[in-house]
Formats: C-alpha cells, structure tokens, sequence
C-alpha cells in the first residue's frame, strides 16, 4: 500500500490528539457517569434519612433525563456559538456544583429540583465531544477514540463503588452523614477537572500550539476532504431541525440508542440492589461487585471499536452486542444471585460496547451539514431511556420486590433493537461514505 503525501503528518496529529485530548475526555466522562450515577450507593441511605422508597427514587434518579432531553439540544446550539473549549469546560465545573449540593437534600421534592438541575447542566456533553471529535479526526478514527473516552464512563462504574463505599463510612465526620461527603466530595472533583479542561482544551485545529502546520493543514484537508465526499453524494443539504427529528433514518437511530440507555440506566442506578441480594454483602463488598460487570465491559468495548475501525464492518458487532445485552439481561432475571451478577456482566459486555460501533456509523451515515444537530437530537431523546428505565424499575421493584420483570424489560427491547439495527442501510464499501482509494489509505493508522 502506497501512502500519499501528508499521510505521515496526519498519523501524527491524529496519535497526538490520541494522546492529549482524548484523555482527558475520557476523565470528563468518568466524572459525568459518577455525578449522575452515585445516587445508586446513597439510595438505602436515601430512604432511610430522608424518606425516598423505591418509586420516589427512581422518578428523581429519572428526572436527570427530562432536563437532558429539553435542554440538549440548546445546549449544542450554544456550543456552536462559544465553542468547544469554553462550553464542555461550563458543563463540567456546573454539574459538579450542581451534584456536590445534593448534600442539601431535606427530602424527596429537593430531591427532585437537583436531580433535574443535574440533567439541565449536563446536558449537551456527549454531543459537544462527539462534534468535537468529527471536527478533530477522519472517521477511521473514530471508533477507537471514541472507545477512549467512553471507557471513562466505565472507569466511573468501576471505581465508583470502592470511592463511594469509604465515603459512606464517613458518616458523622464534621458533622456530615456520609452519603453528604459522597456528593461533596465527587461533585469537588468535577469542578477541578473542568476548570483544567479550560487550559487544556483548544475549539479549532488551528488554535492548537502543540500541532505543527503541517500537521494542521493535512489534518484539516482529510477531515474536509471527508465532508466534501459526503455532500458531493447528498448534495447540500437546509432541513430544518423539525425535519430532522422526523427523518426516519433518525428516528431508527433514536430507537436503538434508546433502547441502549434503558439498559445502561437501568443497571446503573438498580446494580448495586441487585447485588444486594447475595448474601453476606454491605456497602464495601457491594461497591466492589458492582464494578465487575463494567470492568468486563470495558475489554468488550475496546475489541468491538477496535474491529469496526479495522474492517470497517460496524452493522454486525452492533447487533451482536444487542443480542448479548438482551441474553445477558433475560437470564440475569431468571438466575441466583451469584448466577445474576455474571449473566448482567454478559449484558454490560454487549450494551456498553455499542457507543464507539453506532456513533461512527451515524456519522457516515447522517449529512454532515446536519450532524451537529442529529447527534443532539439522536442523544437527548434516546436518553429519555434513562427516565423511563429507573423510574419503570422502582415501579415494578415497588410493586413486587423484585426487579426480575424489569430485566425482562429491558431484555424484550434489546431484542428488538437488534432486529431493528438491521434496518440500517449500508453503504457498497461498508457504509463508510470514502471511495476505495480513500478508504484504502484511511486505514492506515497509526500505532495508537
């Protein structure tokens, strides 16, 4: 395979946005997952100080995605106007003051308001880094640096049980129960981290110091040369956001996200109760176990991004991660404990890994003078899975003891999901929207 000038530069910018950026996204999103995902550890205590049972609990832990869903969209468009750099910078150091004042709390109406203050300051986060990074890499590389930084979310699920568990214990010091120190001290956390992001951070390739000119130039000629091989195949393109929510290709998408998100929340805010069932476990011991099913996951999802970037193929790994959560998720209802705990750890395996397979293909698959907004749109209604899933769960929990019924749930749209991913529409060359000599030297990577 022969290689085309500038194709040494572009491998080179491309490992070092590799390097500098895309860890600290993957931090960025490790602080998202724990702020809005911690209230799991605190939920006993919840309801044992302030009186929040099963079904108050799960429309609090819900409401995060109300505001998510009304406030996303805004959010992207005013990202638009300030840039990158300044707004993930605001939506970071704002969740975590927001997060950090549940340990004001008095009981399930402020419950409530701050749950939905979270969502309303997180909103916009995942679409501004996936806008970033179609600004930022070629598509090939996509897949993999969005498996980077999404492994922060599973870092998150990972050590949020041995962090929050020693935070529980703090119960009494300086006059803090410890559920208070909990909040406090992850919501501190996220407030560092964007204040540095701010520093760190540039909105353009072309404000990058730490690029060369060359680096710049072929970086921003394949990334352009891209959209160009898109809009000479779509033609230009004026819909209006209306017009996009009802297309159909993106209401496909919104479906099977949708359904991912139901799984991801479900088991995000209801895992540790799950795993309360196995007998002889307190907080420590159910942080721990917790954070098996995510530690798996995230081998699952570097393999699965690594495949769909090496042959392109991504359609197929998206429906075998569904079909694994919809299995994993049916006999972790039907199994013992110990039993449950490996068979949602198949679950995680298969709905954790779909984000860096299915968001490269929408952005091959959606017009790039809409993608902004697609994302957005595609991101803040599929997240209303994250209302529908908790909620539903202390519903059914509620009402029976048992989450067995909600994992069947969430097992029957897994499923579906999956019949309907084979809807998506490929592309001759593997839906990659390149021609074949572009393709060909797209896939050299660097060792990255």
């Amino acid at each position: 395979m022969t290689s085309l000038p500038g194709s040494t530069e572009l491998s080179s910018a491309v490992a070092k946005i590799m390097r500098r950026v895309i860890p600290l996204f993957a931090i960025m999103m490790m602080c998202n997952q724990l702020n809005r995902s911690n209230i799991g550890y605190a939920e006993s205590h919840l309801e044992a100080d302030l009186g929040i049972g099963a079904t108050a609990y799960g429309l609090g832990a819900g409401l995060f995605f109300i505001a998510y869903f009304i406030f996303e969209v805004p959010s992207n468009l005013l990202m638009k106007r300030f840039g990158p750099k300044i707004w993930l910078s605001r939506i970071c150091v704002s969740w975590g003051v927001v997060s950090a004042c549940m340990l004001f709390a008095q009981g399930p109406i402020s419950f409530y308001v701050l749950r939905f203050l979270l969502g309303m300051a997180e909103a916009g986060f995942v679409p501004a880094v996936l806008y970033y990074l179609a600004k930022w890499l070629p598509n090939a590389y996509r897949g993999r640096a969005n498996a980077r930084y999404a492994v922060g979310a599973l870092v998150a699920f990972s050590v949020s049980g041995p962090l929050s568990g020693p935070l529980l214990r703090m119960d009494g010091t300086l006059g803090l129960t410890g559920w208070q120190w909990m909040f406090l001290v992850e919501g501190a956390m996220s407030v560092a981290i964007g204040v540095f992001a701010f520093f760190r951070l540039d909105s353009r390739v072309e404000d990058a110091r730490w690029l060369t000119a060359d680096e710049k130039r072929e970086l921003t000629a394949a990334i352009e040369a891209e959209e160009a091989e898109y809009v000479n195949r779509h033609g230009g393109d004026s819909r209006t956001l209306w017009s996009v929510v009802r297309d159909p290709k993106i209401l496909l998408f919104v479906f099977i996200y949708f359904s991912v998100q139901m799984s991801i929340y479900a088991n995000t805010f209801w895992l540790p109760s799950i795993v309360r069932n196995i007998e002889g476990t307190n907080d420590f011991t159910v942080g721990l176990l917790s954070s098996v099913p995510w530690l798996f996951a995230i081998v699952a999802m570097f393999l699965l991004a690594r495949i769909g970037d090496r042959t392109d193929r991504r359609k197929p790994l998206l429906i075998g991660a569904l079909l694994a959560a919809a299995a994993g998720s049916y006999l972790a209802a039907i199994a013992s404990p110990w039993l449950a705990l490996a068979m949602l750890t198949v679950a995680a395996m298969g709905f954790k890994s779909i984000s860096p397979i299915f968001w490269p293909i929408v952005q091959r698959t959606v017009h790039p003078m809409v993608i902004g907004v697609a994302i957005a749109v595609i991101n803040s209604i599929a997240n209303l899975g994250g209302f529908v899933a908790p909620y539903g769960f202390g519903i059914v929990k509620q009402q029976t003891g048992s989450a067995q019924w909600g994992l069947v749930g969430l097992a029957v749209f897994s499923l579906i999901a999956a019949l309907a991913s084979l809807l998506i529409r490929e592309n001759e060359d593997g839906n990659s929207g390149l021609s074949r000599k572009e393709h060909a030297v797209s896939g050299r990577h660097p060792k990255i």
